[in-house]
């Protein structure tokens, strides 16, 4: 009896501490940081993708989170080869995609939701449009609660999450491409202030490969480019997108030649650039600019007060945010 009685005191504390919950604060603590750097690679405000952890994964103490390292609820789907984790959701038994590490889950959701088309129109909202990703991914689809918007929304404003949509300061190692004609070199520390006003821009750098062509991302939307050869309804089809799409996303008519060297955008360009103004050069057009800075031209028209159609002068200075 009091040996049964010792052993159950010293497993006491054991127990307590299995039992414990991670709170809401520690979880915040925890993966900001990570949901920072998401942010500033991917575009994803870092404020729905901690508000989305906290909420799919019951802030890391579900059994998705602490068995699979699943903090986003994402299903296997059938392009899913890594391994996975079975539970009872919207139907039994349902394959969820398990992971090695919590960053490998949160990296996971922002390739997710930037390769799917389904969320493309997410990526023009303004990075602190909190409210519009969050019924934009209840629009889209992510989940089937009803109330699934208003409830990230208010997670995101109970704990302030909004608050590090404005700070950013991750570095981000990539891959610069500034100039086609130069081999990428590594940097270390990519980031320009917001408020400054100078004309350099994040560097580019690639995303991943699909079928051999590389996927590259500018002002955090993605592009490929062209190839000699290539037009617009040879890329759609490998790509695997709308006819309409990339003629839109571009800003030039369905019928435009392609160059080799050319930037091609495979999702909606920005209402706004990284850096704040564009000095022109000779011979660059509007639509050459809005080319550069991945930013919408018709945004770019309206940031600068001219006409469409209009064509700016050597040397005159483009607001571009």
């Amino acid at each position: 009896m009091i040996r049964f009685f010792l052993f159950t005191l010293l497993a006491l504390p054991v127990l307590a501490s299995a039992q414990r919950k991670q709170t809401a604060s520690e979880y915040i603590a925890a993966y900001k940081d990570i949901a920072i750097t998401e942010m500033e690679r991917y575009g994803i405000p870092a404020s729905i993708k901690l508000g989305q952890g906290l909420l799919e994964s019951s802030a890391g103490n579900s059994d998705l989170a602490t068995e699979a390292n699943n903090h986003f609820g994402i299903k296997c789907k059938k392009d899913w080869t890594g391994p996975s984790f079975h539970k009872d959701d919207d139907a039994k038994d349902e394959c969820f995609r398990k992971y090695e590490t919590v960053l490998a889950s949160y990296e996971d959701h922002s390739q997710f939701l930037k390769n799917s088309t389904r969320y493309a129109e997410l990526f023009t909202l303004e990075i602190t449009d909190y409210k519009g990703w969050a019924h934009g991914l209840k629009k889209a689809g992510y989940a089937t609660n009803p109330q699934y918007a208003q409830l990230l929304i208010k997670t995101i404003e109970d704990n302030r999450l909004y608050e590090f949509d404005q700070k950013g300061g991750a570095v981000v190692e990539s891959k610069p491409v500034r100039n086609r004609d130069k081999k990428p070199t590594q940097i270390s520390n990519p980031r320009t202030p917001r408020g400054k006003s100078n004309e350099t821009d994040l560097p580019d750098f690639e995303l991943k490969k699909q079928g051999g062509r590389p996927i590259m991302v500018r002002n955090r939307v993605q592009y490929v480019v062209a190839k000699q050869g290539d037009t617009f309804e040879a890329l759609t089809t490998e790509l695997d997108m709308l006819r309409w799409q990339l003629p839109k996303y571009n800003d030039l008519p369905p019928s435009a030649k392609l160059a080799a060297g050319d930037v091609i955008y495979i999702q909606p360009k920005r209402r706004k650039a990284f850096t704040d103004s564009h000095t022109v050069k000779s011979g660059e057009t509007m639509q050459s600019i809005s080319q550069e800075h991945a930013i919408k031209l018709s945004r770019l028209y309206h940031l600068n007060q001219l006409e469409e159609g209009a064509q700016p002068s050597e040397g005159q200075q483009l607001k571009l945010r």
